[in-house]
């Protein structure tokens, strides 16, 4: 086939190959961007991970003690800067991929393993105990601070060893503000087999990066900390800081007690990590602690060099978030991608049907199927490529920094796949020379022997499928995340056996009708070809696809208000554990924007029931308004008259189921911390209650409290946009902590992996709904040369307009109806059946533990409106046609008859 021949043929159906690029472009630009966006989202998570877990823990820290045999004079020479530098050279090297090291941010130098007791009278002393400094000759130290006071550390050239008597050391400004140190002062650290070593302060420094690695990896370099010795009483407290040596200073601690150690810290690169490459990651980060890189080094530098780091923990931890996530990612994947098969193949056989006159005339003229089929491909690869080519290179521009191959690959696929759409539906549909075709009615087919047990097949599978989501969850097989698509196909299935029924009943009741309309709406209907299971197909899965997806995020967005909601009490809490609230803070409360209630409670963490060791938590509250709240909230809803004190007995109470089963209900003594007590008796049991969070607690009617103990403590606000700027505001002078609803539920969206999953199925949706229209579109324009010819036929015999417009859309309607109901009960049923397999919990919730569980919830907008939009659009499009239709010249001038 020659290329102006098939410049002719496009040319000729021009608007057909225009609408093909397009959905080529489309199709195969979101086929390029998931996986993209997946890389994205899952490369952000990976870093924001490493970088929350801070330095300290995500730093490979190698260290050799200096404690052996050696003497002192290779001790002296092994800790100078040349050896360390070369060591430094060794360990980096043996870093292996993917796991690359931020040289600009790995220290390493010598440093006192045994902080060391100092004495000097500028010292602060907050218990009277001494502080304890770390001494480090980190190197690079010019290269990673800023002088503000004096200047860095040096020897003058001099060779330090053991025995020297005085060093020089800068401090950070934190350091230094905290220790009242300065320039100039000088504190003395004991000495070994020698006198004291003197280290003068030179220089004060900044940290041009203080949370980077150089600086994080050992705390105390960068800012001290309060400290105390275990079993010490809580204000038993001392200072530990570090001080700064010159980097040649180093031999300088041989002459100290503090155990001195050679260090060198390996820094991961927080931009070169990748999520895809978190196995090769650990298989590196344990090579690296206890594998052949640890041996190769034992060899290299030091037989008794350790290894230790937490960074295996944080990758196994975000390994865990995404083995959680990635099945729903794929639920969402498999039920748009094979809707976006069923489209593109839908556009083939509707190119084929358009054809399908000319096609049978090439065959019966002796065209051979082969050359036939290599014609229609050139034909479909001259528009199909370059539109495929042209979504790769959006999804590439719109998301960079991702992996192009799996990209590559998606837009690959859907290119091949609208390729040969068309030359094999042809093939298919012109294997035999026919002249014409057999009629199939809708209302009289019958399905092959072939087609049934095909049916059945699928019935098999889908059944399989569902059945092993529900038992061992969304990411057991592969088979298991198509079970939504399967569930659609099946209910296609279902659907066009049970289609004819309805007809053939309607056939038979409007045959003994006076009108026109009817009768021959249905008989056009019941005669049209048997009922296509692709397009039923197309929207059912649409439709399922999207009804999953919003329930997806109907499940999270439930779950995140259910867990901020027990996290909080109310949309708004303000409480103190150390006093009491102002009197005059619930009255202003109430007056702030937003506020609709305001419930006082006093709670106390520390009353103790007779006969026990363990404090519960007790909540004095006002019946009456606390249970509008209960009600309110859903968190332990009770009536107000259950809990209100009568003057005389043992106080009601409401109590945590495992309160009362160990303290059973009473009555007995409850002592509150000021030595009073009061007499409880547990008349209601309930999971949850606004005031405490947790899952033991005691309710009474505060009106019975001892006053001490009936003071407010904890004020618990409801009400839409509360203004947390301004609750902060009035409560800034309590000292109390205020917590929002809104706020807490955002902290649940912890990792850009569960941000990104959720814009993922929201993207899904779209694409369901959009392929449902479209899919709908592609069988509408398939029949419309058959309802365009025979409008105008039955407009020549005296059909009037509005009759026309009424019987295009009573045909249509049977259809349209069956799908859009089909649709809604099948995505219902796809939501229930599958909701005990799929756990939202790890894209839901940054801690599980905060909900026992996310579940799928079904969202009444993701199952009504595409659906409701598919039946408008299936009845409006041929109301549309027959409206255009009557209206061209060629049909007046073919009527007779009409006024």
């Amino acid at each position: 086939m020659t290329t102006s021949s098939t410049v002719a043929r496009l040319r000729a159906f021009a608007g057909t190959s225009v609408a093909l690029a397009l959905l080529v472009a489309v199709t195969a630009a979101l086929a390029a961007a998931c996986p993209r966006a997946v890389d994205r989202y899952d490369d952000a998570g990976l870093r924001r991970a490493v970088e929350q877990a801070q330095p300290d823990r995500t730093t490979v820290r190698l260290q050799t003690p200096l404690s052996g045999p050696e003497s002192i004079e290779a001790a002296e020479a092994a800790l100078r800067p040349a050896p360390l530098a070369a060591a430094r050279a060794e360990v980096l090297a043996a870093v292996r991929a993917p796991l690359v090291p931020d040289r600009a941010q790995s220290a390493y130098g010598v440093r006192t393993t045994v902080n060391l007791k100092v004495s000097a009278p500028w010292l602060p002393r907050p218990a009277g105990l001494p502080a304890q400094l770390m001494l480090a000759a980190q190197q690079d130290l010019a290269a990673h601070a800023r002088l503000t006071a004096g200047r860095l550390p040096s020897t003058h050239g001099e060779p330090v060893t053991a025995a020297t008597a005085r060093v020089e050391a800068a401090v950070t400004t934190d350091t230094a503000r905290a220790l009242h140190a300065r320039v100039g002062s000088v504190v003395h650290v004991p000495g070994w087999a020698r006198g004291p070593l003197a280290v003068r302060i030179t220089g004060i420094v900044a940290p041009r990066d203080p949370e980077g690695a150089y600086w994080s990896t050992l705390p105390l370099l960068r800012a001290p900390a309060l400290s105390r010795l275990p079993g010490s009483a809580p204000t038993d407290v001392f200072w530990t800081g570090g001080l700064l040596l010159a980097p040649d200073a180093g031999p300088a601690l041989l002459g100290t007690p503090g155990h001195s150690q050679r260090y060198w810290h390996v820094a991961p690169d927080t931009a070169a990590l990748h999520g895809h490459d978190l196995d090769g990651l650990e298989s590196a980060v344990a090579a690296l602690e206890s594998g052949p890189g640890a041996q190769a080094l034992r060899t290299a530098v030091d037989e008794r060099l350790e290894t230790e780091t937490s960074l295996d923990e944080v990758l196994a931890s975000h390994a865990q978030l995404r083995s959680g996530i990635q099945p729903l990612l794929l639920l969402a994947a498999v039920g748009t991608g094979s809707l976006a098969v069923i489209v593109l193949a839908m556009a083939g056989g509707v190119a084929a049907d358009r054809r399908r006159a000319e096609l049978a005339l090439l065959r019966a003229r002796g065209a051979a199927l082969p050359g036939l089929a290599a014609r229609l491909l050139a034909e479909t690869a001259a528009v199909a490529v370059p539109s495929g080519a042209l979504g790769l290179a959006a999804a590439l521009l719109v998301l960079p920094g991702a992996r192009t191959a799996p990209a590559v690959a998606a837009a690959l696929a859907v290119t091949l796949l609208a390729c040969a759409a068309l030359p094999l539906r042809a093939a298919v549909a012109h294997r035999a020379v026919r002249l014409h075709d057999a009629r199939a009615d809708l209302a009289t087919a019958r399905p092959s022997r072939r087609r049934t047990v095909a049916e059945l097949t699928v019935l098999v599978i889908a059944t399989g499928a569902v059945v092993a989501l529900r038992r061992q969850g969304s990411g057991s097989t592969g088979l298991v995340a198509a079970a939504p698509v399967l569930t659609g196909v099946v209910a296609a299935l279902l659907l066009v056996r049970l289609h004819p029924l309805p007809l053939r009943a309607l056939s038979g009741a409007t045959a003994r009708t006076r009108g026109l309309v009817l009768p021959l709406a249905v008989a056009h209907a019941a005669r049209a070809p048997g009922f296509a299971v692709l397009p039923l197909l197309a929207l059912l899965t649409a439709l399922t696809t999207a009804a999953f997806g919003g329930s997806v995020l109907a499940g999270v967005t439930a779950a995140r208000d259910q867990a901020a909601l027990l996290a909080v009490g109310a949309d708004a809490r303000v409480e103190t554990t150390t006093g009491t609230l102002p009197p005059s803070l619930p009255d202003r409360a109430r007056r702030l924007p937003g506020v609709r209630g305001a419930t006082e409670a006093s709670v106390t963490y520390e009353a103790r029931p007779q006969q026990s060791t363990q404090p519960v938590p007790l909540a004095g509250i006002d019946p009456d308004a606390y249970a509008r709240l209960a009600h309110r909230t859903a968190l332990g809803p009770f009536d107000a008259p259950d809990l209100k004190h009568r003057g005389d007995g043992p106080l009601p109470a409401l109590a945590s189921p495992s309160v009362a089963e160990e303290y059973g209900t009473g009555p007995y003594a409850v002592q509150l911390p000021d030595g009073t007590s009061i007499t409880v008796r547990i008349t209601l049991v309930r999971d949850r209650t606004p005031a405490v969070t947790g899952d033991a607690f005691l309710l009474v009617d505060r009106a019975a409290l001892p006053r001490p103990a009936a003071r407010t403590t904890t004020l618990l606000l409801t009400g839409d946009g509360i203004d947390a700027h301004a609750l902060r505001a009035t409560a800034k002078d309590s000292g109390a902590a205020v917590r929002l609803r809104a706020e807490e539920r955002g902290r649940h969206a912890d990792s850009p992996l569960q941000s990104g999953a959720e814009r993922v199925y929201g993207a899904a949706v779209a694409a369901s709904a959009g392929y449902a229209l479209l899919a709908l579109l592609l069988t509408v324009l398939r029949t419309a040369p058959e309802r365009r010819a025979l409008l105008a036929r039955l407009r020549t015999m005296g059909m009037t307009r509005a009759q026309g417009r009424r019987l295009l859309i009573l045909t249509a309607l049977p259809q349209a109806f069956l799908a859009t109901a089909g649709g809604v009960l099948t995505g219902w049923a796809a939501i229930h059946l599958l909701s005990p397999g799929v756990d939202l919990t790890t894209i839901a919730l940054a801690s599980p533990s905060a909900l026992e569980g996310a579940v799928l919830r079904t969202d009444p907008l993701s199952l009504a409106v595409p659906a409701l939009t598919v039946l408008l659009l299936a009845v409006g499009v041929p109301a549309a046609q027959a409206w255009w239709t009557s209206r061209r010249g060629s049909v007046r001038e073919l009527r007779l008859g009409d006024d």
